[in-house]
């Protein structure tokens, strides 16, 4: 994940967020239906930034892995932007950093021989290289039964570009797409309008799910814990925001 947008108290990231207990408190997880994961040969899952699929879809990608699916990752953009004031870690550095911790994630989700396509496009600009990024993703999902990526309206530039080409490859390779939010648990409140829950479906983790989940979003200490001492080295994503990604269901848009 990428934090930083615009900068800026207008920026919905920024602000302070919907705490875990409103979201657990919303009775509307009743009304949401499941998203059937049986019938999956090969599915292949887009993130904007190393970590995206696992906060979002990290705990089905267990369930899949577990039984017997193919799994691709599609890293559009390597995270380097992640810490563009840093005094202590080089967007190379991170770079190298992101991209093993994506590959002890997907071990720790039973993935370890999952396929990781790495796209490069620069961090923080996903939108200038949308149709470039359109037809990698429509190629590497020739032939999957199942595309997924980050929301088209999870209020972050990257995630929602990212979204809009997976929307179009899915729709040129002839598959079905799923789309995760990552921010939304942030900005938005139970119900809110903002969001399309009629086309909400949740996938329920199992307790090893979960598990497996919860040691797969730990692999990504570049984004949960400081890089060092002040504001340009701070976690990312702190224990309120990964409260979010840790619980035991998961939604995505259909």
């Amino acid at each position: 994940m990428t934090g930083v947008l615009d900068g800026g108290h207008a920026d919905p990231i920024q602000a302070p967020g919907t705490p875990e207990a409103a979201w657990q408190a919303w009775p509307g997880w009743q009304d949401l239906p499941e998203a059937a994961l049986d019938s999956v040969g090969r599915v292949v899952v887009v993130a904007a930034h190393p970590d995206d699929e696992v906060l979002g879809f990290g705990g089905a990608l267990a369930l899949l892995a577990a039984s017997g699916t193919e799994v691709t990752v599609v890293a559009v953009t390597d995270g380097e932007g992640s810490h563009p004031d840093s005094d202590l870690v080089t967007a190379p550095e991170l770079v190298r950093l992101r991209t093993a911790e994506t590959r002890a994630a997907l071990a720790e989700l039973g993935a370890a021989d999952a396929t990781v396509v790495r796209l490069r496009i620069p961090d923080t600009r996903v939108e200038a290289y949308e149709d470039e990024v359109a037809a990698r993703i429509a190629s590497v999902a020739e032939g999957a039964d199942l595309l997924v990526a980050p929301w088209t309206g999870d209020v972050h530039g990257d995630h929602e570009a990212a979204g809009r080409a997976a929307v179009r490859a899915a729709a040129s390779a002839g598959i079905p797409c799923w789309l995760y939010p990552v921010w939304m648990w942030h900005w938005a409140e139970p119900g809110d309008p903002r969001v399309p829950w009629p086309s909400a479906a949740v996938v329920r983790l199992s307790p090893t799910a979960l598990e497996r989940k919860t040691a797969a979003v730990g692999r990504f200490v570049t984004q949960i814990a400081p890089l060092g001492p002040g504001p340009g080295n701070a976690a990312i994503l702190p224990p309120h925001e990964l409260a979010h990604h840790l619980r035991d269901r998961e939604v995505v848009f259909r």
